[in-house]
């Protein structure tokens, strides 16, 4: 019987058509998206949704870096479709990273959606997916940061698997290569990557996630184990986190500016504060320093920077046709 194994040159080929594929698809659902897509069907779109923003962010600040954290890991996990907000035990935010996505974030996309389907002439017509982006840039804008034009016309998903968000989101302890690797799928660029990062200039993160870095522990690194920390720095955090410390206790990402959308996360690494090794890496790393050095010297290199970066994130794995729907409920498919 004759073989149907393909030979190197075939087999390369045939790799090679399912990429171009699709890249094509990938492209084709991207090019939907406009700044103007609601412009006759929902021209209010954005003044509802900036004004669901602020509101909440007059109430608790925890909901801006937890929004900008819910898009990202919403666009790493099967695109940006807003399958990140489903609810149900076998969905994205019951694994993982996810399990930690916080509720206020959670609350202001369910109060921007009401407000977007409260005006008569937007109801049903927004998707949650384009709502979750608006809101993303707006906490940005409204902590300092830049305001910048986002494309629209993205579609809800209709599928959220837990079992994908593990290999999906990088991990706290992750080398620049492994970061690298996981961007790259994502068509995002090394200096997209660092800019990304930069969002963790309003960011927090629990104790456990950088825990190991403060204490030698069996089997470990020691203290410090990974990129190296400020030693001062590292006495604070273990007041911080002692050993028992509890679950609910967090610190700040940006030792400069906490509260602040700037280029001080930038400056934080160059002071060797970054409280995660995937972040403090992008200092440690000859590879990566230049540019982190940049961004810390010029805010306006770092905006630009971030407003390209975040514009690509919006693009990967848009929905398009039967593939998608427009939610009623953001927690739940039609």
């Amino acid at each position: 019987m004759r073989s149907t194994r393909l030979s190197p040159p075939s087999l390369r080929r045939s790799v090679l058509a399912a990429a171009v594929v699709a890249l094509t698809a990938a492209w084709c659902a991207a090019a939907q998206l406009s700044q103007s897509y609601y412009a006759s069907t929902c021209p209010n779109v954005e003044t509802l949704v900036r004004g669901a923003v602020t509101q909440k962010l007059q109430e608790t600040f925890n909901a801006a870096p937890g929004t900008l954290r819910l898009f990202f890991h919403d666009c790493f996990v099967r695109g940006c479709d807003a399958s990140v907000l489903l609810s149900g035990p076998d969905d994205e935010h019951s694994a993982g990273a996810d399990t930690t996505l916080s509720p206020d974030a959670l609350d202001l996309i369910t109060r921007a959606k009401a407000a977007v389907d409260g005006d008569p002439q937007c109801a049903n017509k927004v998707s949650c997916a384009d709502i979750l982006a608006l809101a993303a840039r707006d906490v940005v804008s409204q902590t300092g940061g830049p305001n910048y034009s986002v494309e629209l016309g993205r579609l809800d998903g209709k599928v959220g698997t837990r079992a994908v968000v593990k290999h999906s989101l990088p991990g706290a302890g992750f080398d620049l290569d492994q970061l690298n690797k996981l961007f790259a799928a994502n068509g995002l660029t090394q200096t997209d990557m660092i800019a990304l990062s930069g969002g963790h200039t309003i960011g927090v993160t629990h104790c456990d996630k950088f825990v190991r870095r403060l204490y030698p522990f069996k089997g470990g690194r020691g203290a410090g184990g990974g990129p190296p920390m400020n030693l001062y720095f590292l006495r604070q955090m273990r007041q911080t986190c002692p050993l028992n410390y509890s679950p609910s206790a967090f610190a700040m990402l940006d030792a400069v500016s906490p509260r602040k959308f700037d280029n001080g996360y930038y400056q934080t690494l160059q002071q060797m504060k970054g409280l995660l090794a995937s972040d403090q890496v992008l200092f440690a790393d000859r590879r990566s320093r230049a540019t982190v050095n940049y961004f810390a010297a010029n805010q306006i290199a770092f905006f630009d920077a971030f407003v390209a970066a975040m514009a690509k994130l919006g693009r990967v794995g848009v929905k398009t046709g039967s593939d998608g729907e427009i939610r009623r409920v953001c927690t739940k498919v039609n």
